[in-house]
């Protein structure tokens, strides 16, 4: 079938035109069915296929609100495990406002844009605080909170408060992108101004959280975002330009992709066989706050610059006493020479994408001293050597180190058959020679 794009027609009786809106410069009527039509369609499949998702056995505001963040970039089948262990562990806003930074930070660990947490928690001390541990209702009171949005705002306030507010995110923009066959940028203003008048029209005030919900199933599981939509199976099929003139993966129109920074790094899984080397990422930028492996950007590839960025981190660090460990005579503890390294296996190459930036990674597993290292983090940037366990129980190593730290155990074996001093150590013994 010859694809067709479709002339902009005045409305026609029995028909209902798109309500202007001031913002929505440059967006012309469109013909369409009458939103109320269309929303008994939507909400009779919903009603029939609606997806089966633990926030919304019980959406009081708390579970709707963690569940819709995080979903912010990440996808439904993915936050299910989140979700259920996260909720298990600080089961409400007052629990989530006490709890520490790091123990918060390791229930997300995998799931990325680590500041959903961040502000996640910062609103619930503001909501335990300023609204006495009851989250505010409406779209306006809830954008006052850290992390919360347009969107975030009006489907916490639709689902949780029965507000009748249209949650547009990029499910409800691409679905009526492709009703209207809609030729304007899809990030842009003006189409975002013209989805949420439609929407605004067609929300119903009995189901509002259901109207919004249907959306976004329906264009997670029938109006797909890659490839062709599953047309067939969609409630408003009769009643889509896009469909009716076989243009629909014409539609959304998108903005043209910015080019990705990259970034070439080394990265460093430095051991003695029984603990790793840590440090902490600064608090803010990128991962903040986050615990990495130690790693160096833009050194050359051969061996030799390996080892020689090794001994820089090694040296780098000035000790300063080794928490936890005491000296019976209660002087100075001497401090031991700089620790040896030797580069114990290549770890090969991995790769890490972000939203503007993409690490392209080589990875070395290093066998090392590491008594004088301490073995709890007292500040960003410090080295400091921790064992497995605490590392799987405490410490939230960003999934861009995944590659490698599958590699630990391995590496710990290595490092172990060298007989290298242990960081557990308290007495002297040689260091190691490369």
């Amino acid at each position: 079938m010859e694809k067709k794009h479709p002339t902009i027609d005045n409305p026609s009786a029995g028909s209902a035109a798109i309500p202007q809106n001031p913002d929505a410069a440059g967006i012309e009527k469109r013909r369409i069915s009458s939103p109320t039509d269309d929303t008994r369609r939507l909400l009779s499949w919903y009603d029939e296929n609606r997806r089966d998702l633990p926030w919304r056995k019980d959406p009081t505001p708390y579970h709707v609100w963690l569940s819709e963040i995080m979903l912010q970039q990440t996808r439904a089948a993915v936050v299910k495990e989140y979700y259920t262990r996260f909720l298990a562990a600080l089961p409400d806003i007052p629990a989530l406002a006490a709890a520490a930074e790091d123990t918060c930070a390791k229930l997300w660990q995998g799931l990325g844009y680590y500041s959903r947490v961040r502000n996640l928690q910062k609103a619930a001390r503001i909501i335990t605080l300023e609204y006495g541990g009851e989250m505010p209702g409406t779209p306006e009171e809830l954008k006052k909170l850290p992390g919360i949005g347009d969107y975030t705002a009006a489907a916490v306030a639709s689902i949780a408060f029965g507000y009748p507010a249209p949650a547009i995110d990029g499910n409800l923009l691409r679905v009526f992108a492709r009703k209207t066959c809609l030729p304007d940028n899809i990030k842009s203003k003006e189409a975002k101004a013209a989805a949420l008048t439609y929407y605004e029209a067609a929300i119903p005030r009995d189901r509002p959280g259901d109207y919004n919900q249907a959306l976004m199933d329906l264009g997670a599981s029938v109006c797909l975002p890659n490839g062709k939509p599953d047309c067939s199976a969609c409630p408003w099929q009769n009643t889509c330009r896009a469909h009716e003139t076989g243009t629909e993966t014409d539609f959304p129109v998108m903005p043209p992709k910015a080019p990705r920074r990259r970034i070439r790094k080394t990265v460093f899984l430095i051991t003695d066989g029984e603990r790793i080397l840590l440090r902490r990422r600064p608090k803010s930028g990128l991962l903040a706050g986050l615990f990495e492996l130690p790693n160096a950007d833009d050194l050359p590839a051969a061996e030799d610059a390996a080892y020689a960025a090794v001994l820089a981190l090694l040296n780098r660090q000035k000790n300063t006493g080794i928490p936890g460990r005491s000296h019976r005579s209660g002087s100075v503890l001497p401090e031991p020479p700089a620790p040896a390294a030797a580069l114990l296996m290549p770890l090969g190459p991995a790769k890490h994408i972000f939203t503007h930036r993409e690490w392209d990674m080589t990875g070395w597993a290093v066998g090392a001293d590491l008594r004088k290292f301490p073995l709890r983090c007292t500040r960003s940037g410090e080295l400091f050597a921790a064992s497995l366990p605490e590392i799987r129980s405490e410490y939230s190593i960003p999934s861009a180190f995944r590659a490698y730290m599958e590699r630990l155990p391995e590496a710990m074996a290595a490092a172990r058959s060298l007989k290298l001093p242990s960081a557990n150590d308290s007495g002297e013994s040689g260091l190691l020679r490369r």
